[in-house]
């Protein structure tokens, strides 16, 4: 079956040759929108299926074929987008004889839109640097939605130059892309965004708890508070699917564990102190053990009930 990549208008560029290394549920439409807006994509997936399904589906929009392996797929090639697990998988496909690097031409660049850690990047962009590459810490939100519709926000780490250069071909998946500072700095954004995303979502789960056992109509509620000072993206987006209990779209909860995992590791290293965040993390441990490792971060609500 197909992964739904929706119609957009693009902007105008000139094509480039690039690569996309992953095709999971991020992946697999941000290299569709390359391949619909011009850009001639050869994709490399762990699982070679996903690669020839997605040549098949985009064998219409232009030049796509598949690699056998990550170094086969970035030779050549101007861009090389990666969107992988963590930071293992990421060293998978970027180190080594078969990596990435490998195949990359001088000058060629590597954006990496995998939520991984700051250190990584940073030891990545240092590797990149020695082999005359560049390299872009480029960690997305915005969800399986985002990159079907091609409306990911993209925080950016790494050189202005190489910045500027990748925008206008990877604003084909995206609403906003924004360099943030220094290599590193787009994954530390992105976990600024997950921390803000894990306090949200567990005030909205207690409110909407609290509002059910008051024997409040939820839907009433949530519409009205949405007018005020309690609006928010995951107001208007869970809130109506958490009062329904629906929990079968959206970012996994053993995803978020893992990013959350990042956050508190580099919060060890900065000093940073986030009490509420930890506590978090925990409840969504409290989710997997309930079977709900795949449940979006959302059903933090169903620990409550």
């Amino acid at each position: 079956m197909s992964t739904t990549i929706a119609p957009k208008t693009y902007e105008s560029t000139p094509p480039r040759r690039v690569a996309f290394l992953g095709l999971g549920v991020m992946g697999y439409p941000m290299a569709g929108h390359l391949a619909l807006a011009g850009h001639t994509v050869t994709a490399y997936n762990r699982n070679a299926s996903k690669s020839e399904a997605f040549c098949t589906q985009l064998a219409g929009a232009g030049s796509v074929k598949s690699a056998e392996t990550p170094r086969l797929a970035a030779h050549g090639a101007d861009l090389v987008f990666c969107c992988v697990g963590n930071d293992d998988d990421l060293r998978q496909v970027v180190l080594g004889d078969d990596g990435a690097f490998a195949g990359m031409k001088p000058g060629a660049i590597f954006v990496d839109h995998t939520t991984a850690s700051a250190n990584v990047a940073r030891e990545l962009s240092h590797e990149a640097s020695a082999r005359g590459l560049q390299f872009i810490d480029a960690p997305v939100s915005g969800g399986q939605a985002g990159a079907q519709n091609g409306l990911l926000t993209v925080m950016c780490g790494g050189d202005a130059a190489a910045f500027d250069t990748v925008k206008p071909v990877a604003m084909a998946f995206s609403r906003a892309f924004t360099l943030m500072g220094a290599s590193g700095a787009g994954q530390l954004t992105k976990m600024v965004n997950q921390i803000c995303i894990a306090g949200l979502v567990q005030g909205l789960s207690e409110a909407i708890a609290f509002g059910q056992r008051a024997g409040l109509d939820m839907a009433q509620v949530l519409d009205v508070i949405g007018k005020g000072a309690a609006q928010s993206w995951q107001l208007d987006n869970r809130g109506p699917t958490m009062v329904q209990d629906k929990f079968d779209f959206g970012f996994a909860v053993d995803w978020m564990r893992k990013d959350l995992g990042l956050v508190l590791d580099e919060a060890k290293r900065n000093g940073a102190r986030l009490p509420v965040t930890a506590l978090v993390d925990q409840f969504y441990a409290d989710v997997q053990h309930m079977g709900g490792g795949r449940w979006d971060t959302s059903s933090l609500i169903k620990r409550l009930k």
